[in-house]
């Protein structure tokens, strides 16, 4: 805007004796309550007028290119209605190559400041920015690139901001592999100008070292696991609680009536839901009491059919009906001679049965079918199951005497839901687990699938979420674990529930605004110190009431801030 060498006269009289006597084009009057440009092309000749439109300080510049359409110039007022200056294409144009200049300086030195690979094409696909984080990265200097076809120096099928260009896909935190040497992560969005695409851009870091250490370690811990689990099956188990994960105070809980139980040989009563993981317990209760040669041997009584439950527990002698095996064959009692019988799902036993399985228990002798000759066993069991068997008496379903029978000592296992905290122990003991089954390492799991986790109600449990991970291991691309890949309960429960299950068990207030990740932290830290004061300060026994190894536990301590 020019605001110099321009003259404002009162009248039309002034500025014409002025213009008479030299050149100049800048020379304004006011007649009417209006502004006039007068002009001459030459002194002494003749002077055009024209009138003037004004604007304000603050109207846009594209309003500006309007007016001057059909204007000359403009003049413009402050805030104060007083008169400023002038604009005309001249002035216009020279303020704007300033002012984009200027902008192009601050361009220039953010593309040459930041680390990151970052590639700008026009709408043919032509380099515009080139920054050195891509010369580092790509081996390609400025100078050779810069108003080049991309496409002259990388295979069209490995550049994703092609992609972008064409679809105006934009890509965020995606790991691209560039070359067959070079994995980047890579945030790409297309240009827009008047609703259309004239260019994308791309911004790259080079992960190929990362990577390369993630599967090393990966192998490494595949390694290790196997290594693992052979000294496990070649040891005697010191922990027969070993397969049961988790440290909540409910879990623990549950464990320690085990552990009541597990001193006598008393009938053992476990009630939980599907999938809890009973009969991991009643396999502790085995190891705990029993000799390790000893037979541990399972019945789902809900999958047996009726007409096959007798023969199945108690066996047949040969010839017993039409279709057996002409050996005869030993039933599961008798399996499970000098071990455990578990009775898995007893409350779904026939009526019939019953009374064979009480009689059974009461005096440890049964007749396989077809036989004449009494076999005498001596076993210990255990039952399970996800009903009231109470109300199955009250309901006439379930003997009493067996009931009664089966319930010497008896405990509940806690639902998922009823311990999220285990969710997190859980999460990444499946997610190490099965990466190694199917060789798929993975990187690490995000908070808004954590998020989505911790809010499920799992009515399947800890089956239920075991299978969500080996879904999410299949899905799983370059490492990485989708939102996107949680099956649709569980975006459902995101998108439909701001609770966690039971937030009571969290420290966190409901006023609390802290993210996800600080509260698990605070709530790892109150569960480290508590475990620390209970073993003493003993980092080796905490370390192994943990189930975590004494480095897993310093690394833990040290991350957290944890002093002794």
């Amino acid at each position: 805007m020019a605001n110099s060498d321009w003259v404002l006269f009162s009248s039309k009289e002034e500025v014409t004796a002025f213009l008479e006597k030299e050149l100049q084009t800048k020379a304004f009057f006011i007649d009417n309550n209006k502004i006039y440009h007068a002009e001459s092309i030459e002194v002494g000749k003749e002077i055009s007028y024209t009138v003037c439109k004004e604007a304000s300080i603050d109207t846009s510049i594209s309003n500006v290119f309007k007016l001057l359409e059909h204007n000359e110039c403009i003049i413009v007022r402050n805030s104060d209605e007083d008169m400023i200056g002038f604009i005309n294409y001249e002035t216009l144009s020279k303020t704007l190559l300033f002012n984009h200049k200027r902008l192009q300086a601050y361009i220039h030195t953010i593309l040459d400041t930041i680390n990151e690979s970052c590639t700008v094409i026009d709408h043919e696909g032509k380099v515009v920015f080139w920054t050195k984080g891509a010369e580092e990265i790509f081996s390609v200097s400025e100078s050779e690139i810069i108003g080049k076809p991309i496409t002259d120096f990388f295979s069209a099928d490995r550049l994703e901001i092609l992609n972008t260009l064409k679809t105006g896909k934009s890509v965020t935190h995606s790991q691209h592999q560039a070359r067959k040497d070079l994995v980047v992560m890579i945030n790409s969005n297309p240009v827009y100008f008047n609703k259309e695409i004239i260019g994308a851009v791309v911004s790259e870091t080079d992960i190929t070292s990362q990577i390369r250490l993630n599967n090393e370690l990966f192998h490494a811990s595949e390694k290790i696991f196997h290594l693992e689990e052979e000294v496990r099956k070649s040891l005697p188990e010191d922990n027969p609680f070993n397969y049961i994960r988790g440290s909540s105070p409910a879990l623990k809980e549950a464990l320690n009536i085990t552990s009541k139980a597990s001193t006598t040989n008393a009938s053992v009563l476990i009630y939980g839901e599907s999938g809890v993981g009973k009969e991991l317990f009643a396999k502790a209760i085995h190891n705990l009491r029993e000799t390790p040669d000893a037979p541990f041997v399972a019945i789902n009584c809900g999958a047996i059919p009726s007409g096959l439950f007798e023969s199945e527990i108690f066996g047949y002698e040969k010839g017993a009906f039409s279709g057996a095996d002409q050996k005869g064959k030993k039933g599961k009692v008798e399996l499970a001679r000098n071990g455990t019988l578990f009775l898995d799902e007893i409350g779904e036993m026939p009526l019939e049965m019953q009374v064979k399985i009480l009689r059974l228990l009461q005096e440890k002798r049964f007749f396989a079918v077809g036989g004449t000759k009494e076999i005498e066993v001596d076993f210990r069991v255990v039952a399970a199951t996800n009903r009231d068997l109470k109300e199955l008496v009250d309901e006439g379903k379930f003997r009493e005497d067996l009931y009664y029978r089966l319930n010497v000592v008896n405990f509940t296992v806690p639902p998922l839901r009823e311990r999220p905290e285990d969710i997190i122990e859980l999460t990444h003991y499946f997610l190490h687990e099965i990466s190694i089954k199917y060789n798929k390492p993975i990187h690490g799991i995000s908070q808004t699938v954590m998020q989505n986790l911790l809010q499920h109600k799992w009515p399947g449990n800890i089956r239920e979420l075991k299978n969500v991970m080996e879904r999410l291991v299949v899905f799983s691309e370059n490492g990485e674990i989708q939102h996107t890949h949680l099956p649709s309960e569980l975006n459902q429960t995101n998108q439909t529930s701001g609770e966690v299950n039971d937030p009571s068990s969290f420290p966190s207030q409901q006023d609390d605004d802290r993210s996800l990740k600080d509260r698990i932290q605070e709530y790892e830290k109150q569960i480290l110190v508590q475990e620390l004061e209970k073993a003493d300060g003993n980092k080796l026994l905490c370390a192994k009431n943990l189930k975590i190894t004494r480095a897993t536990l310093y690394n833990r301590l040290n991350r957290l801030g944890i002093d002794d």
